[in-house]
């Protein structure tokens, strides 16, 4: 079996094809400490790919609540613990993973994996805003917030498909029916050549590829990438209401580009991480981690790079970095994909396009403004002010 390099894991594993890169890897970053659980990306999505027969339990974009949530129920746990023990060590300023990824752990089926049982597709917003330790009862103070990490906790973790650099379920298609784009590393599932056969359902860890029984075949996030070649960001991101989401396109570490926003906060900040790193796959949506967290949890999702980025977060909000701020500030804030940014005079963050042209321009503060009492084209006193 060929051996590809996983910078996400600082070293060499097994994948069953040669590592061939694209031109450019399309790439998310999500802020989960600005997550609202609204569903607004979820409805966005379904409504936009899934409303078809045979799609109703699909959900390519999901929001599940951390910890007891999970969409199919259980997905994290499962393969969690079917990959066994997974440590980590820091050589030479690097976490290097020193356990075995899903392809090392089952190499004869191309990648540890299962089926969900349809029960487990029954419930996708379970264990919605139910918090990690009970409140106790009145009069006990020991689960009062004091600093942080709480002692008591939940966070929202919004899904999509990762379109992962060594994808799980284009190894273990018997059909060869999945492939990676060459020109923006976005995964899709050949409608012709796919006969169902369930072998992606089973080898993706993060359940992100879906079998449709009407038209017995297999479907998944496409990433939207007819917008995307239009020079739009996906429809997820589009319509997230708490700007949590950054389109872009990632650059390899030994590339990163401090003015390409994606490669500025996983690569230059580091405050930016993928979720399960662990497993293998070079997942390409990255997560700025909540910063309430018992920081144990933290790196069971994502790594100890999770808890590092959570302190560099900190660190760079209390220091009131404006590039930072900026990146985030900027997310969503247009339709159009910008590939750059720059923050100008200290109050403003602008994205620019792959030509150079200006494609927004946000404020780093929002502006505030106080109207008088007395409004003397009306003449009246309002109420609503200070």
């Amino acid at each position: 079996m060929p051996r590809v390099y996983n910078w996400q894991i600082g070293r060499e594993m097994e994948y069953p094809y040669p590592a061939v890169r694209p031109k450019r890897q399309a790439a998310g970053v999500f802020n989960l400490n600005k997550c609202i659980g609204c569903q607004t990306c979820t409805i966005a999505c379904k409504t936009t790919w899934t409303s078809s027969k045979g799609q109703e339990y699909m959900f390519w974009n999901n929001v599940e609540t951390k910890p007891w949530g999970g969409y199919p129920l259980g997905w994290d746990v499962k393969i969690l613990n079917a990959l066994g023990v997974q440590k980590w060590r820091k050589e030479g300023g690097t976490w290097v993973y020193k356990g075995l990824t899903i392809f090392e752990v089952a190499m004869a089926e191309r990648g540890l994996g299962y089926i969900p049982d349809p029960e487990d597709y029954a419930n996708p917003n379970i264990g919605e805003d139910m918090v990690s330790t009970p409140l106790g009862r009145d009069g006990d103070r020991s689960r009062y917030i004091r600093g942080l990490p709480h002692t008591t906790w939940f966070f929202y973790l919004p899904r999509i498909c990762n379109h992962c650099t060594f994808p799980a379920c284009l190894a273990a298609c018997p059909r060869i029916a999945i492939y990676k784009r060459p020109n923006d590393g976005i995964v899709l599932v050949d409608q012709l050549r796919c006969r169902g056969y369930r072998e992606c359902v089973r080898a993706c860890p993060y359940k992100k590829v879906f079998y449709n029984p009407q038209t017995r075949i297999s479907e998944k996030c496409v990433f939207c990438y007819p917008a995307i070649e239009r020079g739009e960001i996906p429809r997820c991101f589009r319509n997230c209401i708490g700007k949590i989401r950054t389109f872009g396109f990632i650059n390899p570490p030994e590339k990163a580009d401090p003015e390409n926003p994606i490669d500025f906060l996983v690569h230059i900040k580091k405050i930016a991480t993928p979720l399960l790193p662990q497993l293998g796959l070079e997942p390409n949506i990255y997560y700025v981690p909540p910063v309430n967290v018992d920081r144990r949890f933290i790196q069971m999702l994502f790594g100890p790079m999770g808890v590092e980025a959570v302190e560099n977060y900190i660190r760079a909000i209390e220091r009131q970095d404006v590039e930072v701020i900026g990146a985030l500030t900027l997310a969503n804030s247009s339709d159009r994909i910008y590939t750059r940014f720059k923050v100008v005079g200290g109050e403003y963050v602008v994205g620019y396009d792959e030509k150079g042209h200006e494609v927004v321009r946000v404020p780093l503060k929002e502006p505030v403004y106080i109207r008088p009492r007395y409004d003397p084209v009306r003449d009246l006193v309002l109420t609503t002010t200070p």
